[in-house]
């Protein structure tokens, strides 16, 4: 990828139908649409989010791998193999050998279908031929990774919004997506604040969520689960993934079962150590402490009342539980506080 291709060069493809009858629109038969791992990533333009050093490059560079080789993506999830382009823009050829050699030590097999770039100009200043230039030499690909959105998109146009300059630029990348039937995935940063939705967590206006076809958060639990992934969009149905990180292989899993089972457990014993501190505590100021979902922690609360696991008070505050019941404590309950407040510090990983 060392010479670009200007756009003029691309052969141009069919233009798509754009216009049916109602009759017509019934009758036609439309292919499947192309997944990268089933119930995951589609084609379209797909979005990744995670907060610094969470993993993100990890878990990107591991999908692009999996599918390279043809590997069941998360340890879990058939897919089918193809070439894969992998544009690590933050990244150093050094760094990706390094982390390339670490996966393979633990495991894991060369990938000779995949491509790894780490310099590419701005979409409006040769990266966009850049793109359709590898697509071109690989009518087969199955995925597109750009890691991060914000090294391609450039420059805002002068005069815009900010939601028009974020929707103007994810159409960029979702134009080549839809051109080639290639399923796009771009990664992004989350807000420093929290939010109820998870989509509103993702950086940038609304602008950027509503171009792209699906958006995943990637965010981290402190309980059994390393992170959960969030997923949403127009043909992936609304899931989400309890994650594992193993930082020996660099590689993430999907774990068994669904992931309000393992933040359940790990927002109970976060919830009893912090009631232990700071007793007569209301859901609120728990869950702004502990920075957990509002609604969430009044119905933990309430159940933990509910098992004396925790004691409620008028005024709706929540104490431990009194000295009759601390004498026989909640067997799952105790184990979840004792291996959460004996277990290590995880290392932080890019």
């Amino acid at each position: 990828m060392t010479t670009v291709r200007p756009l003029s060069a691309v052969p141009e493809q069919p233009a798509r139908r754009t216009r049916w009858t109602d009759a017509e629109l019934m009758a036609v038969d439309f292919p499947e649409p192309r997944w990268a791992v089933p119930g995951l990533l589609c084609e379209g333009l797909n979005l990744l989010a995670g907060a610094p050093k969470l993993g993100k490059s990890w878990l990107s560079l591991g999908l692009g791998a999996a599918i390279a080789n043809g590997e069941p993506a998360l340890g879990a999830i058939d897919v089918e193999r193809g070439p894969v382009l992998y544009c690590a823009l933050e990244d150093t050829g050094r760094r990706l050998q390094r982390r390339r050699r670490q996966m393979l030590a633990h495991g894991g097999r060369p990938a000779p279908l995949l491509t790894l770039e780490t310099a590419c100009p701005t979409m409006a200043h040769g990266g966009e031929a850049l793109l359709c230039e590898w697509l071109e030499d690989n009518p087969h690909a199955r995925l597109v990774i750009i890691d991060t959105f914000a090294k391609m998109r450039g420059a805002d146009p002068h005069g815009m919004t900010q939601y028009a300059a974020d929707y103007a630029a994810a159409v960029r990348f979702k134009a080549l997506a839809d051109h080639y039937n290639v399923p796009f995935l771009l990664i992004h940063h989350v807000r420093k604040q929290g939010a109820d939705d998870f989509q509103d967590m993702v950086s940038g206006t609304n602008g950027l969520t509503g171009a792209v076809d699906a958006t995943l958060v990637l965010k981290r639990t402190r309980g059994q689960a390393d992170g959960v992934l969030h997923v949403t969009g127009r043909d992936v149905e609304e899931a989400e993934y309890a994650m594992s990180f193993d930082a020996n292989s660099g590689a993430w899993t999907k774990l068994d079962g669904p992931a309000a089972d393992y933040q359940l457990q790990d927002t109970r014993a976060l919830i009893l150590r912090f009631v232990r501190d700071y007793p007569g505590s209301k859901p609120a100021a728990i869950a702004e402490a502990l920075e957990l979902n509002p609604n969430t922690v009044r119905q933990t609360c309430k159940r933990m009342a509910d098992k004396g696991q925790l004691r409620a008070s008028a005024g709706g505050t929540y104490h431990p539980p009194d000295s009759g019941d601390s004498d026989s404590p909640d067997p799952e309950l105790s184990h979840l506080s004792l291996c959460h407040s004996t277990r290590p510090d995880q290392e932080k990983h890019l």
